[in-house]
């Protein structure tokens, strides 16, 4: 039932092409050298960490910045799920600073909902409060897959301080926890609960703070992409991911949907509905984080 990240993208990865180091120079003239940070602590537990990959020639002014947040169903999976991905980043966002994060999973009866979320908002916090240090801007995107995706949207669309989020790409995330729970897919509603924490009619308030669709207005919620397969066992592609790009579009938020005929949460997806996918995201961010 848990999305397998690592197997599920893994065909993408013949397609990614290798970034190399280089040395340049910032706006004062200094040189700044690409860097990478393993594992830095945004908070105390041992699953508040994350990985930084710092682009060269990188400033203040120039440097966008991409958060990756990995699925898993909220209690599984690690950041290890994006490392793969960095280097395709990397080539097609090279302007980008990459963060992909890690945060506390869900282990019986430890970290309920809302930790995770608390987790994302904790680690963006910490990213810009690290502006000057690491040379980065303040024009974000998130990224996220499955449970990862559910909580970028939770952030970019609940929160504008430190940053206002400019940009999500939403790979099939939950977006409305309630109706989850009433109409499950191949997950239990059971399951559902224990994570959120009890069940809409015990706790009414966490699904309605937990679902994104319920944060969509013209002022707080962002341009968004969604990457969704239609026969989805997981999450349905009617009633989760079209379901946000209706209120967005109501709204009036820029939105685009991209369905996949046929496919499921990523596990069937093949080398040509990622290559479609990566591209469709690359040209969507270069119209909407400028």
């Amino acid at each position: 039932m848990i999305m397998k990240l690592r197997s599920i993208f893994f065909v993408f990865i013949v397609i990614t092409f290798f970034s190399c180091k280089k040395e340049s120079s910032n706006d004062d003239g200094n040189t700044v050298a690409a860097s990478t940070i393993l594992n830095a602590a945004y908070g105390s537990d041992p699953l508040q960490k994350m990985d930084v990959y710092l682009p060269a020639d990188r400033s203040i002014a120039t440097t966008k910045v991409i958060v990756l947040i990995h699925g898993g169903a909220y209690f599984s999976e690690d950041k290890a799920d994006f490392t793969k991905y960095v280097d395709t980043i990397k080539r097609r966002l090279p302007t980008y600073a990459i963060f992909n994060i890690n945060y506390r999973l869900y282990t019986p009866p430890l970290n309920t909902f809302p930790a995770q979320e608390l987790d994302v908002k904790a680690a963006v916090e910490y990213i810009a409060a690290k502006s000057a240090e690491y040379l980065i801007g303040n024009k974000f995107v998130l990224m996220g897959a499955s449970a990862g995706a559910h909580l970028a949207l939770l952030q970019a669309y609940k929160n504008n301080s430190p940053v206002k989020v400019n940009a999500v790409v939403d790979f099939f995330g939950p977006t409305d926890i309630k109706d989850l729970y009433d109409n499950p897919g191949i997950i239990p509603s059971a399951d559902i609960a224990a994570v959120v924490g009890g069940t809409p009619a015990s706790n009414p308030d966490i699904y309605q703070q937990s679902s994104p669709v319920n944060f969509v207005s013209a002022a707080s919620a962002c341009p968004t992409i969604i990457l969704q397969g239609s026969a989805d066992p997981l999450i349905s592609a009617q009633r989760q991911s079209a379901a946000l790009r209706d209120k967005l579009q109501i709204a009036g938020v820029p939105v685009q949907y991209v369905l996949y005929a046929g496919k499921g949460h990523g596990d069937d997806w093949d080398n040509a509905n990622f290559k479609d996918a990566f591209d469709n995201i690359q040209s969507f961010l270069t119209t909407y984080n400028q």
